[in-house]
């Protein structure tokens, strides 16, 4: 992480300059997010098969720390629109929806607190705050929105029987023992990676 100590403003942090340099890290960034979205893959044993583990928001994490949230959102935004033309959907844009929201609500939070200051406890304090709202941004959005919207291809006692976990007996266990530990395992593991990668591309990102 960079060691660079002095704060900025909000407007600072929520600035992105539409150059030519900059649209075209965001799409690389989104390309490679897209890419990692391919190679998703179910943890069956433990999670619903619909609930894929994927190190897609390691790019926009990236993208964020290096050229701030809005970045990171238009990288989510463009990763899951490039899965929906060319890769298709299942589920009519229910789960991309999903991916973006929660996504965001990942790399937004991590990326305001690090702009902030640039200094590698706060890329630990801001990955630790969105982890946090990830995690909470995804009960609340699969409680009131996603599992609502998914109930048009499939039926509640269904999406809750996919769960291999027996605990899981109803919307509010599903959310609890499944969604929840989902998405905290996924939001760590790509802190991890992040925090492993991101001194070795930051000289990339910010030419």
């Amino acid at each position: 992480m960079n060691n660079t100590t002095h704060a900025i403003s909000i407007n600072d942090i929520f600035k992105f300059d539409l150059t030519t340099r900059n649209l075209v890290k965001v799409a690389m960034l989104a390309a490679v997010s897209f890419v990692l979205m391919l190679v998703s893959f179910p943890i069956a044993a433990i999670f619903p098969p619909f609930l894929k583990f994927d190190l897609s928001d390691l790019p926009a994490l990236l993208g964020g720390f290096a050229l701030g949230p809005v970045a990171g959102m238009f990288i989510e935004l463009i990763k899951n629109i490039l899965n929906i033309l060319i890769k298709g959907t299942d589920t009519g844009g229910i789960g991309e929806l999903s991916n973006f929201i929660v996504g965001c609500f990942f790399v937004v939070p991590a990326s305001i607190i690090y702009m902030k200051s640039k200094t590698r406890r706060n890329a630990i304090k801001g990955m630790l705050a969105g982890i946090i709202f990830m995690t909470v941004s995804a009960c609340f959005s699969n409680y009131f929105l996603v599992i609502p919207l998914y109930q048009q291809f499939m039926p509640l006692d269904q999406i809750i029987a996919s769960s291999p976990l027996r605990i899981v007996n109803d919307m509010k266990s599903f959310i609890l023992f499944a969604i929840v530990p989902f998405n905290l395992l996924k939001s760590i593991t790509v802190s991890a990676v992040a925090l492993l990668v991101y001194k070795k591309v930051s000289p990339i990102l910010h030419k």
